[in-house]
């Protein structure tokens, strides 16, 4: 059976989003696409109910219960107030609408969180394709020295020349958004963020955004909990 667990107490992040959201994602640690959903929800101070789901129980939720919430039958799925939304990004832009914050206040600055998001998302596709590949020895250490290496520089190079993300921290200077959470839940998942940003230390720019994203009292107090899963 998935598990279910409630995390948080109702305030007005809640009431902006209207109510408290349910994930249904795979019980993969603090990893994903639904880990950056479940982050942007403790930045923001918004309860929700987390279900998941364990890679071997998953086949047959997917083609039930997941199926009759999404017809691509992909997670996560975040049902709320009667409503299901899928497609993690998506959700993303959604909820920092409802908010009011997390994706900058001009068109520029709404422009340039969302194509640092997309560099984001095309990253992970080619990391989660080469992790994930029957032939994982050979394809990750490949993408580790080729393609990682590609965007690691782009953002570096992005965040030291765009004149939004010139003041710092976060990619749009001392404002966070949406993008900055996924692109440091990319970081993470490729193992760049652990034992003490070892990963980053030729890419001090991303070095700063992650460092930031961390010390945000709420994400801060989520990582050193139970809920966060490493």
């Amino acid at each position: 059976m998935p598990s279910t667990k409630q995390y948080g107490t109702a305030g007005p992040a809640n009431e902006a989003i209207g109510g408290i959201p349910t994930i249904h994602y795979l019980d993969f640690a603090s990893r994903g696409r639904g880990q950056v959903v479940r982050l942007l929800w403790e930045d923001a101070g918004i309860a929700y109910t987390d279900v998941r789901y364990s890679f071997e129980e998953y086949p047959d939720y997917k083609k039930t219960t997941i199926a009759e919430k999404n017809p691509t039958t992909n997670v996560p799925v975040v049902e709320i107030n009667g409503k299901i939304l899928t497609q993690s990004y998506a959700m993303l832009r959604h909820f920092a609408r409802q908010l009011g914050e997390y994706d900058g206040t001009t068109e520029e600055e709404k422009y340039w969180a969302d194509a640092m998001c997309d560099i984001a998302v095309d990253w992970r596709t080619q990391f989660v394709n080469a992790f994930f590949h029957p032939q994982k020895e050979e394809t990750y250490p490949q993408h580790q020295q080729t393609e990682r290496v590609r965007f690691l520089t782009a953002f570096e190079t992005h965040l030291t020349r765009h004149e939004l993300s010139l003041p710092g921290p976060y990619v749009l200077g001392t404002t966070v958004t949406y993008a900055d959470l996924v692109l440091y839940q990319v970081l993470h998942d490729e193992n760049l963020t652990q034992e003490g940003m070892a990963g980053l230390q030729d890419y001090p720019r991303l070095k700063q955004l992650a460092d930031a994203v961390e010390r945000r009292p709420n994400v801060k107090a989520f990582r050193e909990s139970e809920r966060y899963l490493g």
